[in-house]
């Protein structure tokens, strides 16, 4: 599992929580696989058990993950990935707000502002 944490001022938990999110929602992990220990995770991050349990309990409560003794900490049956052309439609619009110098924050609100009424 590739995560990679910043010295960005984003608590550590937040970063880990956030980037598995990431791997669930874009497909790279899918229902049912297997995430590494929290002992195993902690030790490639270089962080506390503590910090890693946290992030997957996070996680767990969102509905994202499934833990279990004896078979570990899943990927939840009920999490799914981004279709596909809303994954390409986000890039492209990451792309686009960091060419013209768009912050994060800026891009949400307009998204959240061209957002239908549903």
């Amino acid at each position: 599992m590739i995560i990679s944490l910043s010295e960005s001022g984003a608590p550590l938990v937040d970063q880990i929580r956030d980037q598995i999110l990431g791997l669930i929602t874009t497909g790279l992990l899918s229902a049912e696989q297997r995430l590494p220990s929290v002992r195993q995770l902690a030790s490639d991050l270089g962080v506390a058990p503590g910090t890693v349990a946290k992030a997957y309990r996070t996680l767990e409560s969102e509905g994202f993950l499934v833990t279990r003794i004896g078979s570990g900490t899943r990927v939840s049956t009920k999490a799914s990935a981004t279709p596909g052309s809303v994954l390409s439609a986000a890039t492209r619009l990451a792309v686009a707000s960091k060419s013209e110098s768009v912050d994060l924050e800026e891009t949400i609100r307009v998204l959240r502002a061209v957002w239908p009424d549903g």
